[in-house]
């Protein structure tokens, strides 16, 4: 487990981030390295055939990774994703849970593993997400006025 100021200060700055409110993702459990949430099923986020949209289960496994990486760094470590794949394995009809935990943190790369499972807890997906750590949040450029 990890500490509860840690665990306080890892759920205040993941709720405040508008696509974890717009999934309704929910946190599960954390430990170093670890971190493990819920997607609830809604039928505004299928794809083609009824099941959850692949590109919404890429956005749970990148955010879970993410969230791992915050329980060795804290939720202040400015970090991006360089490159993620996953492959799907069946079809998700219900609430999704990941299951996201850090292979190595490195000074600069981080790879994540990711399990993604159905409420029946059967796996529909993998995923390796490679997270970088930057030195500092990158600047937007100016907005142009139209």
């Amino acid at each position: 487990m990890i500490e509860p100021e840690l665990r306080d200060r890892l759920v205040a700055r993941i709720r405040a981030i508008p696509i974890v409110t717009t999934l309704d993702m929910q946190l599960d459990h954390f430990e170093l390295g670890i971190c493990r949430m819920r997607v609830p099923y809604r039928r505004e986020y299928d794809g083609v055939y009824e099941s959850f949209h692949g590109g919404i289960l890429m956005t749970a496994a990148d955010s879970a990774a993410c969230f791992a990486i915050f329980t060795h760094t804290g939720p202040d470590e400015v970090l991006t994703t360089t490159d993620m794949n996953i492959r799907f394995l069946a079809p998700c009809l219900s609430d999704l849970t990941v299951h996201a935990r850090v292979v190595k943190l490195g000074r600069t790369l981080v790879p994540v593993h990711v399990d993604l499972y159905d409420a029946d807890e059967r796996h529909v997906a993998i995923a390796q997400v490679n997270y970088i750590r930057l030195p500092r949040v990158p600047s937007r450029p100016a907005r142009r006025e139209s």
